[in-house]
């Protein structure tokens, strides 16, 4: 069983950046794939970045250009950095785990086992 909790939301300015958190409570960390996804009010979730178990390959969302996902496996911690914030960009992001093959970076829902409780962002204009 792998808990994530998310953490770095909050209110931004449009343009701002912000920096959000996900810790993983798990030995294995470096054994799974991590991805952010948000949902938006009214709106399904989706696909925003992934990060294979390395870190070494990334994966995108076209609508997350401005992104940047990381991870630091020593801290057991994926991290996804957002500057030039819009206010499309307002939504609760989740993290989440997948179970993957060393250099897969995956954007599919279903392959993600384990979920955060998610983080609320809310860019102002």
């Amino acid at each position: 069983q792998v808990q994530l909790v998310e953490s770095g939301g909050g209110l931004v300015q449009a343009g701002g950046s912000l920096r959000l958190s996900c810790a993983a409570s798990t030995r294995t960390f470096s054994s799974y794939a991590m991805g952010w996804f948000r949902q938006a009010p009214g709106k399904e979730r989706e696909f925003v970045a992934a990060i294979s178990r390395s870190g070494g390959n990334t994966y995108y969302a076209a609508s997350a250009v401005r992104f940047i996902i990381s991870r630091d496996n020593a801290k057991n911690t994926v991290y996804l950095q957002m500057n030039s914030l819009k206010p499309e960009d307002t939504a609760v992001y989740y993290c989440a785990a997948a179970p993957a093959p060393p250099n897969l970076a995956t954007m599919g829902e279903s392959e993600y086992d384990y979920w955060g409780q998610g983080t609320q962002v809310t860019v102002s204009s």
